[in-house]
Protein backbone atom coordinates (compact mmCIF):
# COMPACT_ATOMS: atom_id res chain seq x y z
CA UNK A 1 0.00 0.00 0.00
CA UNK A 2 1.07 3.63 -0.45
CA UNK A 3 2.91 6.08 1.91
CA UNK A 4 2.32 9.69 1.27
CA UNK A 5 5.53 10.08 -0.53
CA UNK A 6 5.79 10.16 -4.40
CA UNK A 7 8.67 10.05 -6.75
CA UNK A 8 9.50 12.33 -9.59
CA UNK A 9 10.91 11.17 -12.85
CA UNK A 10 12.08 14.31 -15.35
CA UNK A 11 10.01 12.59 -18.23
CA UNK A 12 12.38 14.02 -20.93
CA UNK A 13 15.93 12.79 -19.19
CA UNK A 14 14.84 8.97 -19.49
CA UNK A 15 13.91 9.56 -23.01
CA UNK A 16 17.36 11.29 -23.70
CA UNK A 17 18.64 7.98 -21.61
CA UNK A 18 16.36 5.45 -23.93
CA UNK A 19 17.42 6.82 -26.87
CA UNK A 20 21.26 6.96 -25.99
CA UNK A 21 20.58 3.24 -25.33
CA UNK A 22 19.71 2.61 -28.16
CA UNK A 23 21.85 4.16 -30.22
CA UNK A 24 24.80 3.13 -27.89
CA UNK A 25 23.00 -1.11 -29.14
CA UNK A 26 22.96 0.12 -32.65
CA UNK A 27 26.25 1.82 -33.17
CA UNK A 28 28.11 -1.39 -31.83
CA UNK A 29 26.33 -3.90 -33.62
CA UNK A 30 24.30 -5.66 -30.92
CA UNK A 31 20.78 -4.60 -32.15
CA UNK A 32 19.46 -2.50 -35.53
CA UNK A 33 16.98 0.30 -35.16
CA UNK A 34 14.33 -2.03 -37.08
CA UNK A 35 15.51 -5.15 -35.22
CA UNK A 36 14.90 -2.98 -31.69
CA UNK A 37 11.61 -1.46 -33.16
CA UNK A 38 10.38 -5.07 -34.19
CA UNK A 39 11.04 -6.56 -30.82
CA UNK A 40 8.87 -3.98 -29.12
CA UNK A 41 6.39 -4.62 -31.44
CA UNK A 42 6.43 -8.38 -30.88
CA UNK A 43 6.06 -7.80 -26.88
CA UNK A 44 3.17 -5.70 -27.15
CA UNK A 45 1.56 -7.65 -29.78
CA UNK A 46 0.83 -9.99 -26.61
CA UNK A 47 -0.16 -7.32 -24.07
CA UNK A 48 -4.10 -6.66 -24.19
CA UNK A 49 -6.87 -5.68 -22.12
CA UNK A 50 -8.56 -8.84 -22.91
CA UNK A 51 -6.03 -10.93 -21.53
CA UNK A 52 -6.89 -9.20 -17.98
CA UNK A 53 -10.71 -9.91 -18.98
CA UNK A 54 -10.17 -13.31 -19.41
CA UNK A 55 -8.27 -13.62 -15.89
CA UNK A 56 -11.55 -11.66 -14.13
CA UNK A 57 -13.83 -13.54 -15.59
CA UNK A 58 -12.69 -16.93 -14.69
CA UNK A 59 -12.30 -16.06 -11.25
CA UNK A 60 -15.69 -14.67 -11.44
CA UNK A 61 -17.14 -18.47 -12.95
CA UNK A 62 -14.49 -20.95 -10.87
CA UNK A 63 -14.33 -20.43 -7.43
CA UNK A 64 -10.98 -22.37 -7.34
CA UNK A 65 -9.31 -20.01 -9.49
CA UNK A 66 -10.24 -17.37 -7.96
CA UNK A 67 -9.14 -18.22 -4.80
CA UNK A 68 -5.65 -19.43 -6.40
CA UNK A 69 -5.37 -16.12 -8.23
CA UNK A 70 -5.49 -13.95 -4.54
CA UNK A 71 -3.35 -16.39 -3.19
CA UNK A 72 -0.96 -16.47 -5.80
CA UNK A 73 -1.73 -14.03 -8.93
CA UNK A 74 1.33 -14.64 -10.52
CA UNK A 75 0.71 -18.44 -10.81
CA UNK A 76 -2.93 -17.99 -11.53
CA UNK A 77 -2.75 -15.47 -14.56
CA UNK A 78 0.50 -18.73 -15.38
CA UNK A 79 -2.30 -20.92 -15.68
CA UNK A 80 -3.67 -18.52 -18.68
CA UNK A 81 -0.46 -18.58 -20.44
CA UNK A 82 -0.44 -14.70 -19.80
CA UNK A 83 2.99 -14.35 -17.34
CA UNK A 84 5.33 -16.40 -20.10
CA UNK A 85 8.01 -13.95 -21.31
CA UNK A 86 10.58 -11.37 -20.17
CA UNK A 87 7.52 -9.06 -17.85
CA UNK A 88 6.28 -12.22 -16.06
CA UNK A 89 9.70 -13.32 -15.70
CA UNK A 90 10.77 -11.30 -12.70
CA UNK A 91 7.63 -9.71 -11.48
CA UNK A 92 5.13 -10.53 -8.89
CA UNK A 93 1.24 -9.97 -9.34
CA UNK A 94 -0.99 -9.37 -6.92
CA UNK A 95 -4.55 -9.54 -7.01
CA UNK A 96 -6.47 -7.18 -4.69
CA UNK A 97 -10.21 -8.24 -4.76
CA UNK A 98 -12.97 -5.20 -4.64
CA UNK A 99 -16.02 -6.10 -2.08
CA UNK A 100 -18.99 -4.20 -0.97
CA UNK A 101 -16.92 -2.71 1.77
CA UNK A 102 -13.58 -1.90 0.29
CA UNK A 103 -12.83 -0.52 -3.24
CA UNK A 104 -8.90 -0.90 -4.41
CA UNK A 105 -7.11 1.32 -7.27
CA UNK A 106 -3.60 1.10 -8.24
CA UNK A 107 -1.16 3.38 -9.12
CA UNK A 108 2.74 3.53 -9.85
CA UNK A 109 4.50 6.88 -8.06
CA UNK A 110 7.73 6.37 -9.26
CA UNK A 111 6.83 6.10 -12.91
CA UNK A 112 4.01 4.03 -14.65
CA UNK A 113 4.51 0.19 -13.62
CA UNK A 114 1.35 -1.78 -13.96
CA UNK A 115 1.06 -5.19 -15.84
CA UNK A 116 1.13 -4.76 -19.16
CA UNK A 117 0.45 -7.96 -20.54
CA UNK A 118 -2.99 -8.19 -19.01
CA UNK A 119 -3.98 -4.41 -19.77
CA UNK A 120 -2.30 -3.11 -22.31
CA UNK A 121 -0.30 -0.21 -22.71
CA UNK A 122 -0.63 2.35 -20.03
CA UNK A 123 -3.33 4.73 -20.36
CA UNK A 124 -1.83 8.37 -20.53
CA UNK A 125 -3.53 9.24 -17.82
CA UNK A 126 -2.45 6.84 -16.10
CA UNK A 127 1.73 8.31 -16.35
CA UNK A 128 0.49 11.44 -15.54
CA UNK A 129 2.11 13.19 -12.76
CA UNK A 130 -1.16 14.57 -11.56
CA UNK A 131 -2.70 11.18 -11.34
CA UNK A 132 0.42 9.71 -9.64
CA UNK A 133 0.72 12.39 -6.68
CA UNK A 134 -3.13 13.01 -6.38
CA UNK A 135 -5.03 9.78 -6.62
CA UNK A 136 -2.33 9.02 -2.82
CA UNK A 137 -3.35 11.66 -0.71
CA UNK A 138 -7.14 12.37 -2.43
CA UNK A 139 -8.27 8.73 -4.04
CA UNK A 140 -11.85 9.41 -3.74
CA UNK A 141 -11.94 13.05 -4.87
CA UNK A 142 -9.84 11.14 -8.24
CA UNK A 143 -12.18 8.63 -8.20
CA UNK A 144 -15.41 11.39 -8.37
CA UNK A 145 -13.40 12.85 -11.89
CA UNK A 146 -13.38 9.42 -12.96
CA UNK A 147 -17.44 9.39 -13.05
CA UNK A 148 -17.14 6.88 -9.67
CA UNK A 149 -18.86 7.94 -6.66
CA UNK A 150 -18.24 5.56 -3.77
CA UNK A 151 -20.07 5.73 -0.81
CA UNK A 152 -18.84 7.24 2.46
CA UNK A 153 -18.60 4.29 4.19
CA UNK A 154 -16.49 1.90 1.31
CA UNK A 155 -13.12 2.41 2.00
CA UNK A 156 -10.24 3.01 -0.59
CA UNK A 157 -7.31 0.70 -0.20
CA UNK A 158 -4.59 2.65 -3.11
CA UNK A 159 -1.55 -0.08 -4.07
CA UNK A 160 1.75 1.45 -5.34
CA UNK A 161 3.47 -0.81 -8.23
CA UNK A 162 7.01 -1.20 -8.18
CA UNK A 163 9.50 -3.23 -10.15
CA UNK A 164 8.90 -6.07 -8.62
CA UNK A 165 5.32 -6.25 -7.83
CA UNK A 166 2.38 -5.39 -10.01
CA UNK A 167 -1.05 -5.42 -8.90
CA UNK A 168 -4.66 -6.33 -10.23
CA UNK A 169 -7.86 -5.33 -9.42
CA UNK A 170 -10.65 -8.11 -9.02
CA UNK A 171 -13.71 -5.71 -10.02
CA UNK A 172 -16.67 -6.99 -8.31
CA UNK A 173 -19.33 -8.97 -10.45
CA UNK A 174 -21.98 -7.22 -12.10
CA UNK A 175 -25.59 -7.90 -10.78
CA UNK A 176 -27.82 -9.47 -13.10
CA UNK A 177 -25.04 -11.52 -14.99
CA UNK A 178 -25.48 -15.18 -13.60
CA UNK A 179 -26.48 -16.43 -16.56
CA UNK A 180 -23.85 -14.85 -18.74
CA UNK A 181 -20.54 -17.77 -19.61
CA UNK A 182 -16.76 -16.40 -19.37
CA UNK A 183 -17.04 -15.08 -23.00
CA UNK A 184 -19.72 -13.05 -22.38
CA UNK A 185 -18.62 -11.90 -18.95
CA UNK A 186 -14.97 -11.29 -20.51
CA UNK A 187 -16.93 -8.67 -22.74
CA UNK A 188 -18.06 -6.66 -19.81
CA UNK A 189 -14.72 -5.70 -18.16
CA UNK A 190 -12.85 -2.98 -18.44
CA UNK A 191 -9.57 -1.71 -18.39
CA UNK A 192 -10.17 0.84 -15.93
CA UNK A 193 -12.09 -1.26 -13.71
CA UNK A 194 -8.97 -3.48 -13.38
CA UNK A 195 -7.00 -0.58 -12.41
CA UNK A 196 -9.81 0.63 -10.20
CA UNK A 197 -10.95 3.94 -11.46
CA UNK A 198 -14.05 2.48 -12.71
CA UNK A 199 -16.71 0.33 -11.69
CA UNK A 200 -18.79 -2.45 -13.44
Amino acid sequence: MTSGETGHHDDAAISRKVRRLETLLEERGVLSGGALDEAIDAFLSGASPAHGARVVARAWTDPGYRARLLADGTAAVRELGFMDGPEGSYQRLRVVENTESVHNVIVCTLCSCYPLRLLGPSPSWYKSEAYRSRVVREPRAVLAEFGLDLPAATQITVWDSSAETRYLVLPRRPSGTDGLDEEALARLVTRNAMIGTAAL
